[in-house]
């Protein structure tokens, strides 16, 4: 498993009874959480006074009681900061497991020793863009969601990269990369984080099991002659660590010499010192 344990101004209090208590910053948030099955632990305070609570709603989505909380404010991870706030459906605008991940793209970038390109697919408010932004890399961040695009350059701005080398897209990620393959432009190091379910800027549906195959099969078309690595994350069940690894296998695995490894996501629980799993990621790293 892949932790993310270098966190400091976020961490997972407690879990349990289908819920987490988290502390982001100087904030307190109780959010559901299916993995946490377990029953919490008697005593812990930390589920006593928190700022937000998100309630499920039997019938589907849910809402957030607002107890104290600004409407927006700001974590640092290392050098990077990200403004957040509560949104539909629990979200806070950041998954905090991914920064296993940013560690990971910062050491790959930094590594290289030459100019790196990268393209970020359903990039969302751009942690990985960013990590790989700071380390010295050219990226594009596509993502359908102008909102979502915005919230990234927000991000950026806070974390002192506002002139960095980003193009910024608001475009369906499939019709983005089919578009870049005939224009011939490649790419270094590819990232992806693709939804169970979404739909594109002009209607376009996206159901993961059913068309994650053949766009990680397209998307290697944009690879370099010279890659550097794939980064392939999913929060859905149906996508197990070692399908997506065989899914590079096939995919990358058969462009550039490598290896492919694939874990599960985790966060470290302070009142039990286990690991909370939060989805999954799988790596293709390319041969120097």
């Amino acid at each position: 498993m892949w932790i993310a344990e270098n966190w400091k101004d976020y961490t997972v209090l407690d879990c349990g009874g289908g819920e987490k208590a988290e502390r982001w910053s100087d904030q307190v948030l109780v959010r559901p959480d299916p993995q946490a099955i377990w029953p919490k632990q008697e005593g812990c305070r930390a589920w006593d006074k928190p700022n937000a609570v998100y309630h499920r709603s039997a019938s589907g989505g849910g809402k957030w009681e607002i107890r104290k909380l600004p409407e927006q404010w700001a974590v640092r991870y290392k050098e990077l900061t990200f403004q957040l706030k509560p949104m539909s459906f629990k979200h806070t605008g950041l998954f905090p497991e991914q920064a296993a991940n940013w560690d990971f793209i910062d050491q790959m970038v930094r590594g290289a020793g030459r100019p790196v390109s990268v393209l970020n697919l359903f990039a969302y408010t751009g942690g990985a863009t960013l990590a790989a932004a700071n380390a010295g890399a050219s990226v594009c961040h596509v993502d359908a969601s102008k909102g979502m695009v915005g919230w990234a350059r927000e991000n950026a701005a806070s974390s002192g990269l506002a002139q960095a080398p980003i193009r910024w897209i608001v475009d369906d990620c499939k019709k983005f990369v089919q578009r870049e393959i005939r224009r011939g432009r490649k790419y270094d190091a590819i990232i992806m984080d693709p939804p169970s379910y979404g739909r594109g800027p002009s209607g376009e549906t996206w159901k993961i099991e059913e068309d994650v195959a053949d766009f990680i099969a397209l998307t290697m078309e944009l690879l370099s002659s010279k890659p550097l690595f794939v980064l392939i994350s999913s929060y859905s069940t149906g996508l197990a660590p070692s399908v997506m690894a065989y899914l590079l296998g096939i995919t990358a695995g058969k462009r550039a010499a490598g290896h492919i490894d694939a874990q599960e996501l985790g966060l470290p629980v302070q009142s039990t010192g286990l690991t909370l799993p939060c989805g999954s990621s799988a790596r293709f790293i390319a041969e120097a």
